[in-house]
């Protein structure tokens, strides 16, 4: 009888060891995964600056457009 609560005992704490290192694996996994996204979010950053340049540069040619489309409406013959 004390033989087979030896037995159970040892194969639970080697269960809970296995399950302890599995745990610990996916965590480790993880934590790659999340360096690598890390990395590839530094090495694609676009600094504020950058953002409002572009941003600018954007309104400035959809006023030009607005402009070509009001001078196109202002003469276009009207029936």
């Amino acid at each position: 009888m004390i033989e087979a609560g030896v037995s159970a005992g040892i194969a639970l704490v080697a269960a809970m060891a296995a399950l302890n290192t599995r745990v610990h694996n996916r965590i480790n996994e993880l934590d790659k995964k999340v360096d690598n996204i890390e990395l590839s979010v530094a090495k694609n950053y676009v600094s504020r600056t950058e953002h409002f340049q572009a941003m600018e540069r954007i309104e400035e040619h959809m006023v030009r457009i607005e402009q070509k489309l009001d001078l196109f409406i202002q003469n276009y013959p009207r029936r």
